[in-house]
């Protein structure tokens, strides 16, 4: 799972991927400051089945805390996008390159007005503005990739009969799109207007939320429900990634517990730090329910994609892998895969040997057109 952080300069990308991924990336105001994409790994939350099978998981990826089990995706956070990005001011769209294969896209919005569309320190810039340059940058991005696809379908079409989907989609493949979503898209609109394609097929292949970011900033309140006015149909969260860092950063010293909502001191602190501590918990915490990185990458993950969680198992009864780890896996799959989509997917050899499954709780048998559940823990059997 891909997930890219895109936004103009100086809007606090690197900040974000910091709070996120807690990786040292340069960070500063000046315009540009990430060239080459930070790439690291950051973790959706979800409440562990542990809980309910009353065991204690043994995680062989991320981890598990109080029940709340961390799944590790991958972020990628690319240089930042200017207005004509695409006729190669700043640094172009060259870098769109590295998130081809982002599965969604969360775009970091200044929302304290207080840098431009480069990235220029102002006052009372309106983050509308940034929004809408920065989908027409992706737009025109996706137009040079849809038409060079169109050209190659064209030059096919004249040497036979072929099917133009399925051509879109192998010349697509780079863009990681399901086959499905170029069918629907061009149910919608024809290829003879490219613009719009390729616009439509962004927005349902790459859908993106909007990281509402500084907004412990003075005005960002009010740009917040602009925002929301503005583009009703978007997901849109009040963000400090700054707030994020600093609570992350106490945690990882023990100066704090902090769970991702909440946070107590339990160290004895310097008056300056109690004071930082205080202005989170005021203008973050108590405001917004929380810093929104977190939430940021879940509703990426689980709601923009429409994912679900599940657990495989060698031993439904032990719930545990060969090594005897339990509840080792969890793995993040569309809502609706079928379980021997699930077994190819863990490996191909078990794919081509699938035989059936059984459900953990239940202890039924399971065939090959079951549909996963949210939270199933699954043991998949196949010839040895």
């Amino acid at each position: 799972m891909q997930i890219g952080l895109i936004g103009k300069p100086s809007s606090g990308k690197s900040s974000f991927f910091k709070a996120a991924t807690m990786l040292d990336v340069p960070i500063s105001s000046r315009p540009f400051t990430t060239i080459k994409p930070n790439i690291g790994i950051g973790y959706v939350t979800v409440d562990c089945v542990e809980k309910e099978y009353r065991v204690k998981c043994n995680p062989n990826h991320g981890k598990c805390e109080n029940g709340r089990r961390y799944i590790p995706v991958k972020l990628w956070d690319v240089a930042g996008i200017v207005p004509d990005a695409h006729l190669g001011k700043g640094l172009g769209l060259q870098f769109l390159d590295d998130i081809r294969q982002s599965s969604a896209m969360i775009h970091i919005v200044d929302v304290s007005g207080t840098t431009d569309e480069e990235g220029n320190v102002t006052i009372n810039h309106d983050p509308i503005k940034d929004v809408k340059f920065v989908e027409e940058e992706l737009d025109a991005w996706f137009v040079g990739i849809v038409r060079k696809a169109v050209e190659k379908y064209q030059q096919k079409s004249k040497s036979g009969k072929i099917n133009v989907i399925d051509t879109l989609y192998e010349q697509l493949s780079g863009l990681q799109i399901e086959k499905q979503k170029i069918e629907l898209v061009l149910s919608e609109v024809g290829l003879e207007d490219i613009e719009k394609f390729s616009s439509n097929l962004r927005r349902i292949s790459k859908p993106i939320i909007i990281a509402a970011n500084k907004a412990d900033l003075d005005g960002a309140e009010k740009n917040i429900e602009r925002l929301k006015e503005a583009f009703p149909h978007m997901k849109i969260i009040p963000t400090s990634a700054a707030s994020e860092i600093a609570l992350r950063t106490a945690k990882e010293k023990g100066l704090i517990k902090y769970n991702g909502r909440e946070f107590e001191v339990n160290a004895i602190l310097e008056k300056k730090q109690l004071e930082g501590l205080s202005l989170i918990k005021e203008k973050v915490i108590k405001k917004y329910g929380s810093t929104g990185v977190q939430e940021c990458l879940n509703q990426a993950v689980f709601e923009c994609l429409n994912n679900i969680v599940v657990y495989p198992v060698a031993d439904s009864n032990k719930l545990t892998d060969s090594k005897g780890n339990i509840l080792p896996d969890a793995y993040i799959v569309k809502k609706g895969i079928k379980l021997k989509e699930f077994a190819f997917m863990i490996h191909t050899d078990i794919g081509e040997k699938f035989i059936g499954g059984i459900d953990a709780k239940t202890k039924k048998k399971l065939g090959s057109d079951y549909e996963l559940k949210n939270n199933d823990v699954i043991e998949i059997l196949f010839k040895k």
